[in-house]
């Protein structure tokens, strides 16, 4: 699949399995940080929206407005962090090169930083500007 010109139709039919949407206060801002940070590509990136690739595997931003008519939107801080939780898992970054690309960017925190941990990875905690917890890590 093209996720340059998928239309969202059909992006919508083709998924299955277990999917990610995130809702954040700038796309364009968030896939600016997991571009940089963790090597991700943004597809389709627009204000309103953005599809995500790591690794073969696929999610979606989509701005607090393009949620209009759903509650949810209701739920969320209007300030500070919303994703506590949460913990999004990156196997395939190193922690050490994500935490130092983390130190460009102001809005994101160093929550935990690079540990070789028992359960046999090499991680570290980031938090993003909407406080989602992305632990990028390495096997041991």
């Amino acid at each position: 699949m093209d996720f340059e010109t998928v239309d969202a139709g059909d992006f919508g039919r083709s998924l299955s399995g277990m999917g990610l949407n995130l809702l954040v206060r700038d796309v364009r801002s968030l896939a600016g940080f997991l571009t940089a940070v963790f090597g991700m590509k943004a597809h389709r990136l627009s204000d309103d929206f953005a599809i995500m690739t790591y690794h073969g595997n696929a999610f979606q931003l989509h701005a607090d407005a393009t949620y209009h008519s759903h509650p949810l939107p209701s739920l969320l801080p209007e300030a500070g962090p919303r994703g506590a939780g949460i913990e999004i898992r990156l196997y395939e970054t190193d922690p050490d090169a994500a935490a130092a690309q983390a130190a460009a960017f102001p809005d994101a925190t160093l929550l935990q930083a690079p540990a070789d941990k028992p359960h046999g990875l090499r991680e570290c905690c980031i938090l993003c500007e909407n406080g989602y917890a992305w632990v990028p890590s390495r096997r041991l």
